[in-house]
């Protein structure tokens, strides 16, 4: 059953600063990031900060800059829920006044108690009304003598009905839901009261938020009701689940953002790969720009079965925006790894170069500058069980060093000329090409695979070429000396 949404649309992502921006908040805010984009409208952002004892300012800095990072702009707040505590309380006030609420002075020990003798009959707790049905000259003596007292909500004995925009038909029936409480006996509300009462004052239209808020709507919709505010359209997205068909972990992925970005992650192939986890936009497409999300986003189209998370596809979809992107388009965002690897001092031109060379076969900001880092090392150092093989060749050395001959003597040092060299090396001795090709890779750059290699040589320089050539010959020598 499709829900025809029409715009403007007043969506609000509010997480709680209790820990870093992980993978499941960020899927959240992206889809009410593409509704309030393609139906028009605007975006909230709201930190539910009343949990004082876990709740962190560092974490509702970082929600705030894993957002922007990733590109999701909100047009309203962040708003501190923890700062409209007074209008929470005097919502519940009018409900008591009301006699939508009432004053429940049962001890802990009481529901304790209550809630044991349930488990042992094998049935589920249900708050029996105890203080609903008081009288109310126990109340006011209870009130008079000081007694502390929390707020409870009086749910209608009615089936609660509601149609998700993901999951479809929802029905609960009234013995699945007790009344719950609103204020606690120190007077701070619950998330059920602060949650509703911000969603009505900031005039919330659709909410997107994680299936593991499924069973607190059937309380927030009589609750919205009974306040007099319009009930939202709901929507509860699945899980994110790991390639063990698992809930997701750290070892699948279940990190901050943050993480992404230290790997070298674009935060526009995050997003987009983010946005395909649990909505078709038909097609099979997978690469899509923001436009492009923007125009074919259709809330009816989230999936209601759990997303697999794959890190590969992932990785794939970075590869294909860093090669859609220029080597200055990723300066920005590349320019951390640079620093990182040693580089911002390095020549630039050769460095565009080798960056524009290695673009195509690197998934990550990350490897692409390790992959470059060889151009511009002083030594490298060759690993022992990655040679061994050219060791087996007592006339390499001989080879090699007629090749770098022909490079010394060459007017241009462009890979159409390096190659016809090698060639013309192979062919005087009577080798086939690849017995300078591969050891020759190995001496400029320590690596077994790489870009052709002609590519490599021009990139690196004459000078850093014919230096590196004649280590390895070296290196090749003390080999056979040893041996």
């Amino acid at each position: 059953m499709n829900i025809e949404i029409r715009g403007p649309v007043r969506v609000r992502f509010a997480p709680s600063p209790t820990g870093f921006l992980h993978l499941g908040g960020v899927r959240t805010a992206i889809y009410n990031d593409l509704l309030r984009q393609s139906a028009g409208g605007s975006f909230i952002l709201r930190i539910e900060d009343t949990d004082k004892e876990r709740s962190d300012e560092a974490m509702t800095r970082q929600i705030q800059s894993a957002l922007s990072w990733v590109g999701v702009v909100w047009d309203e707040g962040p708003f501190l829920q923890s700062e409209r505590l007074a209008r929470h309380r005097e919502r519940a006030e009018e409900l008591l006044a009301a006699g939508k609420a009432y004053r429940c002075f049962c001890t802990p020990e009481d529901l304790d108690r209550q809630r044991a003798e349930a488990q042992a009959q094998g049935v589920a707790f249900r708050y029996p009304r105890t203080c609903l049905q008081r009288a109310p000259v126990d109340t006011a003596a209870l009130l008079a003598a000081g007694t502390s007292f929390a707020v409870r909500f009086q749910m209608p004995d009615d089936h609660i009905r509601f149609t998700d925009i993901v999951r479809g038909a929802m029905d609960f029936p009234p013995d699945a839901l007790d009344d719950f409480i609103l204020l606690r006996s120190d007077g701070t509300p619950t998330y059920h009261m602060s949650v509703v009462v911000d969603d009505i004052d900031m005039k919330v239209t659709h909410v997107i938020r994680g299936e593991d808020h499924l069973s607190n709507t059937p309380k927030h919709i009589p609750l919205f009701q009974a306040l007099g505010g319009s009930v939202p359209a709901f929507a509860h997205l699945p899980l994110i689940l790991g390639p063990d068909k698992k809930r997701l972990s750290k070892r699948y992925g279940a990190t901050s953002v943050e993480e992404f970005q230290n790997e070298g992650v674009l935060p526009q192939a995050l997003y987009n790969f983010m946005a395909l986890l649990g909505w078709s936009p038909g097609e099979d497409r997978e690469i899509l720009s923001r436009d492009e999300m923007i125009a074919l986003f259709d809330v009816n189209r989230l999936n209601a079965s759990a997303a697999v998370f794959d890190r590969e596809k992932l990785l794939w979809m970075n590869s294909q925006y860093m090669l859609k992107q220029t080597v200055e388009e990723l300066r920005p965002y590349l320019q951390p790894f640079l620093e990182q690897a040693g580089l911002a001092d390095a020549d630039p031109a050769r460095l565009a170069a080798a960056l524009e060379l290695h673009r195509p076969r690197s998934r990550t900001l990350k490897e692409l500058a390790e992959q470059v880092l060889p151009y511009f090392q002083d030594t490298l150092a060759y690993d022992p069980a990655a040679s061994a093989k050219f060791f087996k060749d007592a006339d390499l050395p001989g080879h090699l060093e007629a090749l770098r001959d022909r490079y010394t003597a060459l007017p241009a040092f462009t890979k159409d000329a390096l190659e016809a060299e090698l060639r013309a090396v192979s062919e005087t001795r009577a080798i086939k090409a690849g017995v300078l090709i591969h050891p020759a890779r190995m001496a400029l750059s320590a690596a077994t695979a790489g870009p052709p290699l002609f590519d490599l040589v021009e990139t690196m320089g004459r000078d850093t070429s014919l230096h590196r050539l004649g280590r390895f010959i070296a290196f090749l020598k003390a080999g056979e000396a040893r041996s």
